[in-house]
């Protein structure tokens, strides 16, 4: 990010953009033409598909087990679409079955489902979703912001229209940028329509990412090196081996969080392997363990919140700390903490 900065139209920032793209294909498993860096925050990747793929005359089915599905529903009532919610506790998945009988009830024409659920370290099946909803013909939109980088997305073969992510979580990288994805079926929805945003505009976006390079936005040039050697980073491990390291990690965790005597929030199979949430021990007080760990040990860990809130603990182990050595340093302080707080209940 010290690198000299270029013009927002200088050639040697669309090769960086083009190197960016290229390998956030990789990473989205797609091979969508329309794949690019949204100059914002995860959240304005999720309301980059939202604004463009819903509005009044559209109806919009949301699945909704944490507070992230929830804000997708909410951006869809504030742009005007009918909004129906399949709802389940938090930290559980749908089943196919469950959103057959949902969506086959509503009919919407859009659809939209979190994969991985930072709020409840919950791991959505596309499939279960993505199947009957394109029975029906409906666009489908995918929260990938948790998992691109640290968990497979496949989003062709799992039949995802719109993907969107940060660059913060799984890239490893500074937030700021928001990589989205768009199948060409839905990038053909996007020709006729009349989008009533302007900064978020995919079809005005694709003409400054792509020739001839009409002026848009005033792009943030540090932040997109930023991303161009967090993929880089990435490419250099392979993907493949990222993510085996990731699942091997998380056992890892899972097995000397048990070895602890506590439990983790969501069920086996549908954990997100990068962010790992854990239950608070009866009558401990997450928040002064967090405080403790924080204070003594320098790591930083996240409480629940919503309906989760002093329930769980959600513990990331993304890029970098997705380590051995992470995972011993952790468990070191996180069992000093523990037993600091038994002894003062």
């Amino acid at each position: 990010m010290t690198k000299p900065l270029v013009g927002i139209l200088d050639p040697f920032f669309f090769e960086v953009v083009e190197e960016i793209r290229r390998d956030l294909r990789v990473l989205f498993g797609t091979a969508n033409p329309m794949t690019l860096a949204i100059s914002g925050t995860g959240t304005a990747g999720m309301e980059t598909a939202v604004s463009n793929f819903s509005g009044p005359g559209t109806k919009l089915a949301v699945f909704v087990s944490g507070f992230f599905g929830d804000r997708i529903a909410e951006m869809g009532r504030r742009h005007g679409a009918s909004v129906v919610r399949c709802e389940k506790p938090w930290g559980e998945t749908f089943t196919e079955a469950e959103a057959s009988e949902f969506l086959d009830r509503e009919r919407p024409q859009l659809v939209a489902f979190v994969h991985a659920e930072t709020s409840t370290g919950a791991l959505q099946p596309p499939l279960a979703i993505t199947r009957p909803a394109r029975a029906l013909g409906a666009l489908v939109i995918a929260d990938c912001v948790t998992s691109l980088g640290g968990v497979p997305i496949d989003a062709d073969a799992s039949g995802i229209d719109i993907a969107y992510s940060c660059s913060q979580k799984g890239l490893s990288c500074p937030p700021g940028l928001s990589p989205i994805t768009v199948s060409p079926r839905a990038a053909e929805h996007l020709k006729n329509r009349d989008n009533p945003v302007w900064y978020l505009d995919l079809k005005l976006i694709s003409d400054y990412y792509d020739a001839p390079h009409k002026y848009h936005h005033t792009a943030p040039i540090s932040t997109f090196y930023a991303l161009r050697e967090g993929l880089a980073a990435i490419m250099d491990e392979g993907a493949a081996r990222r993510y085996a390291r990731h699942q091997r990690c998380h056992q890892e965790f899972v097995r000397r969080i048990e070895a602890l005597g506590l439990s983790m929030h969501v069920a086996p199979g549908r954990r997100i392997t990068t962010l790992n949430t854990v239950r608070v021990p009866a009558g401990a007080d997450d928040l002064e363990i967090r405080k403790r760990l924080l204070s003594g040990h320098g790591i930083e860990i996240a409480g629940g919140f919503g309906p989760l809130a002093g329930k769980i603990f959600r513990i990331g182990l993304m890029g970098p700390l997705a380590t051995d050595e992470n995972i011993e340093l952790f468990f070191s302080a996180f069992s000093q903490c523990l037993a600091h707080a038994a002894t003062s209940v």
